[in-house]
């Protein structure tokens, strides 16, 4: 006889990210599997969020609470629905060899979250893990975004229920009302941090970027583009901050990236970070904010 080795090559690699969509709709995107080997592949799809040992996974303490400074988590959110947020078509079959197969994946959210994730897993034969593929989304309920900078929460919601406004006159403690207050809090932060690099021969300016984009959708009405600013610029401009864009406008279904650089000011010290901070507006069908914290610093190049 002979032993035959099965082979593959997935379009994909890695990470499949669907982008995002108004919470409600679906988007689908398209990846294809060839089988170079001399054999017929019996193959199955496989998700983790359906894996039989998942709610003994999701027992395990999430990684921001212990040592672990990465997000190791590929299940995230998923739909209060119960149904899966991805779904494939076909998850099992067979490729002939020389051939290929093409699989389609369904990103449909039913609520407002940026961490709808799961890990997808190509089989074959019921035995070899051919492929791994991390699939990710993110959905919004007003078709405006912000993207960029470190993270500032955590990817896993809370099952908490925030009370409304006029519950909290009930409460009693002051500490308990504070708290509410502050989980209502509309303005969201985003984190950029530039690093100068010190005494290379030819420095050039520390740069970040921000990404606003408007999300292409038939669900609203309303046809205007998302319009964005940035207040506080004189200041930023005199901490030496530069922003390719201090404003502008994001037609639908497209994303604006909005460059900052930053050089040390001559009357900078460098005994620790400088922090400048800004407000983005964001105007399309609602007005939303967000606070953008700018951390710059001086790091040797030695």
């Amino acid at each position: 006889g002979h032993g035959v080795t099965p082979s593959t090559i997935c379009s994909v690699e890695d990470v499949l990210d669907m982008g995002y969509v108004i919470a409600g709709e679906k988007v689908t995107s398209t990846f294809k599997i060839q089988n170079t080997s001399t054999l017929t592949l019996r193959y199955s799809i496989q998700l983790d969020s359906l894996s039989s040992t998942r709610d003994k996974d999701w027992q395990r303490l999430p990684s921001f609470i212990t040592s672990s400074l990465q997000r190791t988590e590929f299940v995230g959110t998923q739909n209060y629905n119960g149904l899966s947020v991805f779904s494939i078509f076909p998850t099992e079959g067979e490729i002939v060899a020389g051939k290929s197969q093409d699989f389609t994946v369904t990103f449909s959210p039913d609520h407002n979250s940026l961490y709808y994730s799961d890990h997808l897993k190509v089989v074959l034969f019921g035995k070899k893990t051919a492929h791994v593929i991390h699939l990710k989304g993110a959905a919004r309920d007003h078709p405006m975004f912000v993207e960029g900078g470190v993270p500032l929460d955590v990817p896993i919601e809370s099952l908490a229920v925030t009370l409304p406004a006029s519950s909290q006159e009930a409460l009693k403690g002051g500490n308990v009302i504070h708290i509410c207050l502050e989980l209502q809090e509309p303005v969201k932060s985003i984190l950029l941090i530039l690093e100068y690099m010190e005494g290379e021969s030819s420095p050039v300016p520390a740069t970040a970027e921000l990404k606003v984009g408007a999300i292409q959708t038939a669900q609203f009405a309303s046809k205007k583009n998302v319009e964005f600013s940035f207040d506080n610029l004189p200041l930023l401009q005199q901490k030496g901050f530069t922003l390719e864009s201090g404003k502008g406008t994001v037609e639908r279904g497209q994303v604006k990236r909005v460059r900052v650089s930053w050089v040390p000011p001559a009357d900078f010290e460098a005994d620790g970070p400088l922090l400048v901070t800004a407000l983005l507006t964001l105007q399309g069908d609602i007005k939303e904010s967000y606070r953008v914290l700018f951390m710059a610093k001086v790091v040797s190049a030695y």
